[in-house]
C-alpha cells in the first residue's frame, strides 16, 4: 500500500498493491493495522456504504455534525469520479481549501476523508459506483450540505455541462452561511 500525501496533510490518498496476471487481479482493499499506520492514529469503521450515480451527478458537499461526525475511506468500483474534501474546520490553516483526486476501477486508489471535512464527488463516466466506510452512523438530523459552486472555495469541478443536482444539494446554502462547522 502507497499512501500520498495531498495539500491538505490529513486528507490522505491510499494506493493499494495490486496483483495481476491474465487471470484478473488481487488487491487488500483494507487492512486496519497498514491503515492506521498510514493515517497515524486509531480508526474505528461502523458502517459501508454503496452509491451508484449517472454521468454527470454531482453530490455534495456533505458533512455531518458532532458529536456524530464522520470519516471517510471512499473508492470508485465502477467507472470514475472526482472526489472531493473540503477543510471546514474554522481553526484549521486550511479552513475553506478543497483537495479533488479522480477516483476509478482502473486506479483503485481511495481517498480519506477525516471527520471535519465536507465531502463531494462528480461522476465523469457513464455510471460510476461508490463504496465508503464511515467512522459513524448517518444521521438525518445532523447531516448538512454546503453549496458544490461556493465561490469562496472555488471547487475546479471537471464539468463539461451543468450538473445533476439532488434538491438538497441545489438549495444547500455558501459555507458562510454555516452556523454549524468545525471548531
Amino acid at each position: 500500500m502507497k499512501v500520498i500525501d495531498t495539500a491538505i496533510p490529513d486528507v490522505k490518498i491510499i494506493e493499494p498493491t495490486v496483483f495481476g496476471d491474465e487471470r484478473g487481479f488481487f488487491f487488500e482493499s483494507f487492512h486496519q493495522q497498514k491503515f492506521e499506520e498510514a493515517i497515524g492514529h486509531k480508526v474505528a469503521f461502523v458502517q459501508d456504504n454503496h452509491s451508484r450515480s449517472v454521468k454527470g451527478v454531482l453530490r455534495g458537499l456533505h458533512y455531518q455534525l458532532p458529536p456524530h461526525a464522520q470519516g471517510k475511506l471512499v473508492r470508485c468500483v465502477v467507472g470514475e469520479v472526482f472526489d472531493v474534501a473540503v477543510d471546514i474546520r474554522r481553526s484549521s490553516p486550511s479552513f475553506g481549501r478543497w483537495v479533488g483526486v479522480n477516483l476509478s476501477a482502473e486506479n483503485k486508489r481511495q481517498l480519506w476523508i477525516p471527520q471535519g471535512f465536507a465531502h463531494g464527488f462528480l461522476t465523469l463516466t457513464g455510471e460510476a459506483e461508490l463504496l465508503y466506510k464511515t467512522t459513524d452512523y448517518w444521521f438525518k438530523e445532523l447531516d448538512r450540505s454546503i453549496a458544490w459552486n461556493d465561490i469562496t472555495i472555488a471547487i475546479k469541478w471537471p464539468l463539461i455541462d451543468a450538473p445533476q443536482l439532488s434538491a438538497n444539494d441545489l438549495g444547500a446554502p455558501l459555507l458562510d452561511n454555516h452556523q454549524e462547522l468545525f471548531p
